[in-house]
């Protein structure tokens, strides 16, 4: 007799029932569209009442999940398709930002329903950019109108720092900027952002995205210049907009200009190829004298590695300056291009403390080798001198100086005896 227990038999494939917020939730965005586009229709154009259903409703419905569809009716009254036409199976109002009235005073208060919305659901910040983005590329897709109050809105939203300049990208889109779309949209967008703060404000935003660079790129390859831009925006009213471009664009083409002589004086290239070469790019760039001699002095002083020690530093400073006084030379040509140097050398040597002893030197050297005139140490000893380190630089110079009056009423002097 067996005693052993028979094993009872298995079912296999057993079912394990699951919890219904463990069931992921299929995306269905319709009964969320009914629900906004209800509340909607029954505030109307009463934007006050608007901001408090939005407040209210999203204790209540999935803003999270349906941030996108929540923004496309706000902007569109619907669901937008790619491109930027309304889905034609879903439910919309006539209650939304492009049925508005075109004025600015009904954007700002369009501005302040999305502002309220995302400072109350904080989560929403970086789906609105992201809207603003998708909206942005699909500009073809809507009308003049529907345009000019997205640009007010957007203009007016990044005045007030709500969302990043760097939504701005979508502007560069190829077939935007080759129909004329991008520069058209800008026009409206920047009057209203510097009307709503000042040309500061679009500065600033837009460096810090790295985009103060870029604005040229609005327009397609061919039209892409500084004239072009000049003319479009100032006509356009924006005259502001066309000098921080233009400014810009000089800082580029200068810091540009500073790296390629930087690369040339490290290969050792001939002084008389690098002043030819700095010459055409100065007549080319548009570039003052004093300007160009800013630039020259920084490259020269850039293309070394200096030595730390302070007592070791002025006599390779020294050397180094003399090889390249001949190119120093060929751009102090006006009195005011030497002061420009001197100024610039009285910045370095106070901004790098291992020069501050070598001023004096270095001022004699340029003297001498016909870069400085006398005029010109002078007018910077006496009064065109920057405050920086002032007093230390002026006490180096004293016995130069007074030697160089000296020598000058000596000359006079003979000057009257030969008469």
């Amino acid at each position: 007799m067996n005693n052993q227990k028979q094993q009872k038999p298995t079912l296999t494939g057993q079912r394990f029932k699951t919890r219904k917020r463990d069931e992921k939730e299929r995306f269905d965005p319709t009964q969320f569209q009914e629900s906004i586009v209800q509340g909607l229709n029954q505030t109307g154009t009463d934007l006050e009442a608007v901001a408090k259903f939005l407040d209210a409703s999203g204790a209540k419905l999935d803003y999270r999940r349906y941030a996108e569809t929540l923004f496309d009716i706000l902007v569109a009254g619907g669901m937008l398709a790619p491109g930027g036409t309304l889905s034609d199976d879903m439910t919309r109002t006539e209650y939304c930002l492009f049925t508005a009235q075109e004025d600015l005073e009904t954007m700002q208060a369009y501005a302040q329903v999305f502002n309220k919305l995302i400072r109350r659901y904080k989560y929403l910040e970086k789906g609105f950019e992201e809207e603003i983005k998708k909206l942005l590329l699909f500009l073809k897709g809507f009308t003049e109108s529907e345009r000019n109050k997205l640009a007010m809105l957007t203009g007016i939203l990044l005045a007030n720092g709500n969302i990043s300049a760097s939504i701005l990208n979508s502007l560069f889109n190829e077939n935007l900027v080759k129909e004329g779309v991008s520069a058209a949209f800008a026009v409206k967008l920047f009057s209203t952002w510097i009307n709503e703060k000042d040309i500061n404000s679009v500065a600033g935003s837009l460096r810090k995205v790295g985009m103060d660079n870029r604005l040229m790129e609005l327009f397609p390859a061919n039209k892409r210049s500084c004239e072009h831009f000049s003319k479009y925006f100032t006509d356009a009213g924006l005259k502001e907009l066309s000098d921080f471009a233009r400014n810009q664009q000089s800082i580029g083409a200068r810091k540009e200009l500073q790296k390629e002589l930087q690369e040339q004086m490290s290969r050792g290239d001939p002084q008389k190829e690098i002043i030819a070469f700095t010459k055409e790019e100065m007549k080319k760039s548009n570039l003052s004298e004093q300007t160009m001699i800013s630039i020259i002095w920084t490259s020269v002083m850039s293309c070394v590695e200096w030595n730390k020690k302070e007592e070791l530093v002025t006599e390779q400073a020294i050397k180094h300056l003399k090889q390249y006084s001949l190119l120093l030379k060929a751009f102090t040509s006006q009195g005011l291009s030497e002061l420009s140097l001197l100024l610039k050398i009285q910045e370095y040597c106070y901004d790098n403390i291992h020069f501050m002893k070598a001023f004096q030197k270095i001022v004699v050297l340029l003297y001498k080798a016909d870069v400085l005139s006398e005029e010109a140490i002078l007018k910077w000893y006496n009064e065109a001198h920057l405050a920086k380190g002032k007093s230390f630089f002026l006490e180096q110079m004293k016995k130069f100086v007074e030697w160089l009056k000296n020598a000058e009423e000596e000359s006079e002097s003979e000057e009257e005896e030969t008469d």
